[in-house]
């Protein structure tokens, strides 16, 4: 069950990020920043983007390209939401998974990915 959540948590942040790239329409230089939190099982995924307008998840039929990408997330995570940043421009959009980590990790991996997140540019 691990490596399939594991997936799905992959999948939701593929989305997320490129609604971020696409669809924030924040100025040239700034970033989309993602930061992962693990804490007793739950994974927590935030990406954040200078863009003004909060995302609202539409209904696509079956003919459109685009247009799931919240409603997969609402579908998968076990919770999520958007807020506005508390500083400065933008929004932040989140879910939380279970089931993708070990309960008995709850800290940064050594190495490479040891930050809680990453910076994108966007």
């Amino acid at each position: 069950m691990q490596a399939e959540a594991t997936d799905i948590a992959v999948l939701m942040l593929s989305e997320l990020t490129a609604n971020a790239c696409v669809h924030s329409r924040a100025p040239r230089g700034r970033y989309v920043r993602v930061r992962c939190l693990l804490h007793t099982g739950r994974l927590r995924v935030e990406v954040s983007d200078a863009g003004l307008a909060m995302p609202e998840p539409r209904v696509a039929d079956c003919y459109d390209e685009d247009g799931r990408g919240l409603a997969l997330v609402a579908a998968l995570a076990d919770e999520w939401g958007v807020y506005p940043r508390p500083y400065g421009i933008g929004k932040v959009v989140w879910f939380e998974v279970s089931d993708c980590v070990s309960s008995s990790r709850s800290g940064p991996r050594s190495g490479s990915d040891s930050g809680p997140g990453s910076l994108l540019r966007g």
